[in-house]
């Protein structure tokens, strides 16, 4: 497959895979509605760091044994299930604000971003259906065989398509009018995000390998 060919179909193939509701939509969404545009956009560029992992694993010819290996599925299905519980749980013990709720988030402080990061990082980094996805991706557009500056030069773009969709997500969701109406009832979101990130949690732990 010629360079601007699978440029393309690199680009379309993950877009759309982007574009479908999980983890990262769940978590990025809820950042920027609760605090704001800032949040979103740290959230959003962890989880964008996050792909770096799955393409150098896959870059390395590892997603195929990954994919096929029941230990090493059992073992990211453990941890990226019992992270999604992990984030359930804090949603769910969330409790009303107390006092006047403004419009304007909190000025976010270094460990805050550092750790809005982290979390979207976690978030994608321990998806159990990356490695299969990847193997995928790899299959229809990529190849270990690649010179690798074409595979540095694909990989950059994923983790930039990706961090310009949930940008997009991120923008939307911290428009003011819609936070206005949001906010009020913000320990009710956490409550909803919390159940939906336990769902996938035990979905993950549960599903057959």
């Amino acid at each position: 497959m010629e360079f601007w060919q699978g440029f393309i179909t690199l680009t379309v193939v993950h877009l759309l895979a982007a574009a479908s509701p999980g983890p990262d939509f769940a978590l990025v969404s809820r950042q920027a509605l609760l605090q704001g545009r800032r949040a979103g956009l740290w959230v959003s560029l962890g989880i964008s760091l996050g792909l770096g992992i799955h393409i150098a694993y896959s870059a390395a010819g590892l997603a195929t044994l990954i994919a096929h290996s029941t230990m090493w599925m059992n073992a990211i299905k453990l941890v990226g299930g019992s992270y999604l519980l992990y984030l359930g749980y804090q949603g769910i013990r969330a409790k009303a604000q107390s006092g006047v709720i403004t419009n304007e988030p909190a000025v976010l402080t270094d460990i805050a971003a550092h750790r809005l990061v982290g979390k979207g990082f976690l978030c994608n980094a321990l998806n159990p259906k990356a490695p299969i996805y990847f193997l995928s991706l790899f299959t229809i557009v990529l190849s270990p065989n690649l010179p690798a500056s074409t595979l540095v030069i694909y990989g950059v773009w994923i983790m930039l398509l990706q961090l310009f969709w949930f940008s997009l997500i991120t923008l939307f969701f911290s428009q003011p009018t819609i936070r206005r109406r949001f906010l009020a009832v913000s320990h009710w979101i956490d409550r909803v995000f919390g159940v939906a990130m336990m769902g996938l949690g035990l979905k993950v732990l549960l599903s057959k390998s």
